[in-house]
């Protein structure tokens, strides 16, 4: 395990590398081994996406866990900067109930690059985030993204 780290404006990440992907992003890590050029990329990456240069993250990602799991990381990677979903839209795509979902999404091993955040509750209702800082950060990177319309 390599993990190497970013202070941002939602707090310092800590992005770890497994065998050629990226299987976490943390808040408060510690770096830990020598940076490779992924982690280095993927901090490239981050630093782009708050500095409000980057739209797409584009670094292979790993997402260990359920079938189920994967299929929600991959629903909400899909929901493109600025736009959000609800629970039960993520929970139609992948043919499972919104609560399942929301559990699945609170496990996203994978935050802010797996944009779990575009997440929101039935009728655009503001409800948790895994991350440090809660639903505060959850509306902070909606607001850097160009999704504060939804929040007024």
């Amino acid at each position: 395990m390599i993990v190497a780290v970013l202070d941002t404006p939602v707090g310092r990440l800590g992005v770890r590398e497994d065998a050629g992907a990226i299987t976490r992003l943390t808040w408060d890590m510690e770096a830990e081994g020598e940076v490779t050029p992924l982690l280095s990329e993927a901090l490239s990456q981050l630093a782009a996406y708050f500095d409000g240069r980057l739209r797409d993250f584009d670094l292979p990602l790993r997402v260990g866990g359920s079938d189920f799991q994967r299929a929600v990381c991959a629903a909400m990677s899909a929901i493109p900067l600025g736009e959000t979903r609800t629970y039960g839209e993520i929970a139609r795509a992948v043919g499972r109930p919104a609560q399942a979902v929301g559990s699945a999404c609170g496990g996203n091993p994978i935050p802010i690059i797996i944009p779990c955040h575009r997440v929101l509750g039935a009728g655009g209702k503001m409800v948790g985030f895994s991350g440090a800082g809660g639903v505060e950060t959850k509306v902070w990177l909606l607001r850097h993204e160009g999704a504060a319309g939804l929040l007024i």
